[in-house]
């Protein structure tokens, strides 16, 4: 995913300091992964351990610094060279589910084989993410939440700026799985992968790495293994939601006469009737027809389903870039919680316009929408009037409406007024990060509607206010 806050606007040019901070930023980072992926820990201990005696090794009176010198020295040499004698040729073949949950462990398998000559011992196989160094438009326009609070040495260089949009970046975290398995030419094994992916989004796993460590474990010979680059869909944090009413619930009614903002099933079988038009042929009674002399039906009860609503806000604060995650958990929370095999579940968002995402009876499950949740960029500007049209087009068959708003404005307050004033039922969920002042606008203002104010990290104890 790209950078919410910059999507949809004109970047600025870029000044040469950002340039040179974000060119030394970025080669110090590629510097720095190169070699703590071959080094150990305990690598890292002997060569602090050989520099220090190095350094108190000047004095010619102490023999047994040059003892532990000579003996580190001669460990870190062997290491070395083993591990940069080892080879390996490994190809593999992951068998992934097909979604995952941000913040969830996600466990598969992957079938290594060998296709060298030689056998493979004692491997370590890890699954790579994708470079987490951001853009230089990104690093130079996005802000660190609290950066205005650091010294004037930090805000100057904006190093701690580079640490967070690098940890931000981070697709998932994976664990190194192999241990001192063997595994001779043209043999394969299963070996138990597990990651855990941070953000939501759709990954592709590409880069799956043998790790093969000296025997003193010092050093660690990186190679890449041949596999099919695969995709895979994280879908959203989801928080846990109280039982909550919202209009409308699955009846049965006699007669069949849908009304608008229901859909209709066959249900209970009742008994035959003569067949009246607009009747379904799969419903006719080939025998009593064949009896008779004349067209029977069967006659069952239907059954009436609600349709929802779930209207979602795209449009961020500027500077948060992260308020908009909060509010695409909390619309997945709705899409799980609601029993969509009951009901219908209309998904309503502004994306490259204005579009509807159906989920429930007749419009698939509810895997769709959170496949579309999982993949939602920020909108580049505040439209609602697309997003006005697009409610109130397909108003007229909701039961309900959940609105979810990712922060405040007296353009939004106008935007829900009128979806109230067109008589949809409307439950709003305000996210913001000025939660006083939001309360201070709508007590003066009052909306006409239930509605909840959320103010991240709070979210989930606000959430628990719903069954109140």
């Amino acid at each position: 995913m790209g950078d919410s806050s910059l999507a949809g606007k004109p970047v600025p040019r870029v000044g040469w300091f950002y340039r040179l901070l974000y060119r030394n930023y970025s080669r110090g980072a590629s510097v720095s992964l190169f070699f703590n992926r071959r080094v150990t820990a305990t690598g890292w201990v002997l060569i602090s351990l050989l520099l220090l005696t190095a350094i108190l090794g000047i004095d010619l009176s102490k023999s047994t610094l040059y003892q532990i010198f000579s003996l580190v020295s001669g460990i870190l040499v062997i290491s070395f060279l083993w591990c940069f004698a080892r080879r390996a040729r490994l190809s593999a073949r992951r068998e992934l589910p097909r979604y995952a949950t941000a913040g969830e462990a996600l466990s598969y398998m992957v079938v290594v084989s060998n296709l060298g000559r030689h056998p493979v011992r004692g491997f370590l196989l890890s699954e790579r993410p994708p470079d987490s160094r951001p853009s230089l438009s990104h690093f130079a326009f996005t802000k660190e939440p609290g950066e205005e609070k650091r010294n004037v040495f930090d805000r100057f260089f904006v190093y701690y700026r580079w640490r967070w949009l690098m940890e931000r970046g981070i697709l998932f975290e994976g664990e190194q799985q192999g241990g001192y398995r063997t595994v001779v030419p043209d043999e394969a094994v299963r070996l138990s992968m597990r990651l855990i992916p941070r953000r939501r989004g759709v990954f592709h796993l590409n880069d799956l790495r043998a790790r093969l460590p000296d025997p003193f474990g010092l050093f660690q010979r990186c190679c890449r293994v041949r596999a099919k680059e695969e995709t895979l869909v994280v879908f959203p944090r989801r928080y846990r939601l109280p039982p909550f009413d919202l209009s409308g619930e699955a009846c049965l009614e006699m007669g069949g006469a849908a009304v608008s903002n229901t859909i209709g099933q066959s249900g209970e079988f009742l008994g035959l009737r003569d067949y009246r038009s607009g009747d379904a042929l799969r419903r006719i009674h080939w025998k009593s027809w064949a009896r008779t002399g004349r067209p029977i039906v069967k006659e069952f009860e239907d059954v009436y389903f609600p349709r929802y609503g779930l209207l979602l806000d795209t449009f961020t604060e500027p500077g948060d870039v992260d308020l908009l995650e909060e509010s695409i958990s909390v619309a997945a929370s709705f899409v799980c919680a609601l029993d969509t095999k009951r009901s219908m579940l209309d998904l309503m968002l502004v994306r490259d316009g204005a579009t509807l995402v159906q989920a429930g009876r007749a419009g698939g499950s509810s895997e769709k929408i959170l496949e579309v949740l999982a993949g939602l960029e920020a909108a580049p500007s505040e439209c609602l009037e697309d997003l006005e049209k697009l409610v109130k087009r397909h108003g007229d068959r909701l039961t309900a409406c959940v609105c979810i708003f990712t922060g405040w404005t007296p353009a939004r307050a106008d935007f829900l007024r009128t979806l109230v004033g067109s008589g949809i039922n409307i439950l709003a969920l305000i996210l913001t990060r000025r939660i006083a002042d939001t309360a201070a606008m709508l007590e003066v203002d009052p909306l006409p509607c239930r509605h909840l104010l959320l103010e991240p990290p709070n979210v989930q104890e606000g959430l628990l206010k719903l069954s109140s």
